[in-house]
């Protein structure tokens, strides 16, 4: 099915696939907001954020029928020589792949998709699904277990989440709150990014560029949110939340050094989980981790139950799907050259590269 922006006029019962325009944003979203399968990665925001902030082509597609969105799938056109040429729905988001409302949608907004992929020269189209694709429908599709999201109800009451959180780690988050541990909400980036850029230096992972968290404070407004973590006076932990529908999010967050010896990294989250709850939020997703690793399990620990990401990978162009994974024994020298680089150099580099991956 060709994609277009605009189309001859068709039967009410035709569905077309067409490409998102600025002027079209808000019945996107009216629909995100609605469909079941959408997540906050599907949000027509996301293609200011690909475009303005990383420069990357977006070709955001949706599926109209008598005049009504019934299906979305965001996509961003990714061109690295150093990590491959991918069509991704969608980069630097945890989710996204199709979402729809009937199967014929789903159909049409995927063959629009191959057919894109096939335009561009891809090497491989990409579905960061968070629900596993029917392979009698969408067949051809390759799987890789590498991702695994954590997921879980809030309540209203804040001993009801509480005691929802196994012993161990409840001891800790109180460890936090008897060390004198206090967050709040702030207006401006500066404490979170210093954290963040130190914590993500000290692990040797590139950082994004702070305009990109201003630009996401921009584009979703009250939906993104930045919550400190203070030692009297001495900010050690901060972390900034998306808000969908009755979800909260957690996704870029970092601690300083001290914040391992007086549990700041552990109280910050529960003071989310209370905040959310006590605001009618209804479930905390506490994003993926990679399997095996510290981040996996410190979600475990927290009394999530691991469910594997069943991220969908077509081959186009490409005999095989790039390795990126940073556990990819490959890139362990990079890790450790990271780290030793001044923090002024690494987080003027970071983005250059982070801008690469997707």
């Amino acid at each position: 099915m060709a994609v277009s922006s605009h189309a001859p006029p068709r039967p009410a019962s035709a569905l077309d696939v067409r490409r998102l325009q600025a002027h079209d944003h808000v019945r996107w979203d009216d629909f995100v907001q609605t469909c079941p399968e959408a997540t906050f990665f599907h949000r027509a925001g996301w293609q200011t954020v690909m475009e303005q902030g990383f420069g990357h082509d977006s070709y955001f597609l949706y599926a109209e029928q008598a005049g009504n969105i019934v299906g979305v799938l965001p996509l961003a056109h990714i061109r690295s020589r150093l990590f491959g040429n991918a069509l991704v729905s969608l980069p630097f988001c945890v989710y996204g792949g199709i979402a729809s409302s009937n199967r014929a949608a789903r159909l049409a907004l995927d063959e629009a998709a191959q057919m894109l992929a096939q335009q561009l020269h891809v090497g491989h189209l990409e579905y960061r699904q968070r629900d596993q694709l029917d392979s009698s429908e969408q067949p051809g599709w390759l799987g890789k277990p590498l991702y695994a999201t954590f997921r879980r109800s809030l309540q209203a009451d804040e001993q009801d989440n509480l005691l929802a959180i196994p012993r161990k780690q409840r001891a800790v988050v109180r460890k936090g709150s008897a060390a004198g541990l206090h967050s709040s909400l702030d207006d401006d980036l500066d404490r979170f990014f210093a954290l963040y850029a130190g914590s993500l230096h000290r692990l040797g992972t590139p950082v994004f560029a702070r305009r990109h968290f201003a630009l996401l404070r921009t584009v979703f407004g009250d939906d993104c949110s930045v919550m400190t973590v203070c030692q009297g006076s001495q900010a050690q932990a901060s972390v900034m939340t998306f808000y969908f529908r009755d979800e909260v999010l957690p996704y870029y967050g970092g601690g300083s050094v001290l914040a391992r010896d007086t549990g700041a990294n552990d109280f910050m989250y529960w003071e989310l989980m209370r905040r959310a709850g006590a605001r009618g939020y209804r479930l905390f997703d506490f994003g993926r981790s990679k399997v095996g690793t510290g981040a996996y399990d410190f979600k475990k620990n927290w009394g999530f139950t691991a469910q594997p990401l069943p991220y969908a990978y077509k081959l186009v162009a490409a005999k095989s799907l790039p390795d990126t994974n940073p556990l990819n024994p490959k890139y362990r020298w990079f890790i450790r050259a990271w780290r030793r680089l001044p923090l002024p150099l690494a987080n003027l580099l970071g983005p250059h590269i982070l801008r690469q991956l997707g």
